[in-house]
């Protein structure tokens, strides 16, 4: 299974990968919401899971999922905040608080997806 991880920070989008990535997933990286866009929106890109930081420089993460919702309705969104607590997750959407521990961000992809 394929999950896209957008987030802005080197670090951290390389932790989660990583994980990811010894969870089983692949996981394709973007540093942007335009960087994304492209891997979205290409049909011939396979995606399970977008996997998005809130604040992202270019566009929110509310704004990137309904972009890669209109190409890929079914797409299921994971949100990543360090503002949890404030934040309304758009319907049929998930949220993960920041920080996480591995076996938060397993968990929570595993109830998304199941297992890989």
């Amino acid at each position: 299974m394929h999950l896209l991880v957008v987030e802005d920070d080197d670090i951290v989008r390389m932790l989660i990968v990583e994980v990811l990535d010894e969870l089983g997933y692949a996981a394709l990286e973007a540093d942007s919401a335009a960087a994304a866009l492209k891997i979205i929106e290409d049909p011939t890109q396979p995606l399970a899971l977008l996997m998005t930081d809130v604040g992202l420089p270019d566009l929110r993460g509310e704004e990137l999922a309904a972009k890669a919702r209109e190409s890929r309705p079914n797409l299921p969104v994971l949100f990543a905040s360090g503002y949890a607590e404030s934040f309304n997750v758009p319907p049929g959407m998930h949220l993960i608080g920041k920080p996480f521990s591995i076996d938060q961000l397993r968990d929570k992809v595993l109830e998304i997806l199941g297992a890989p």
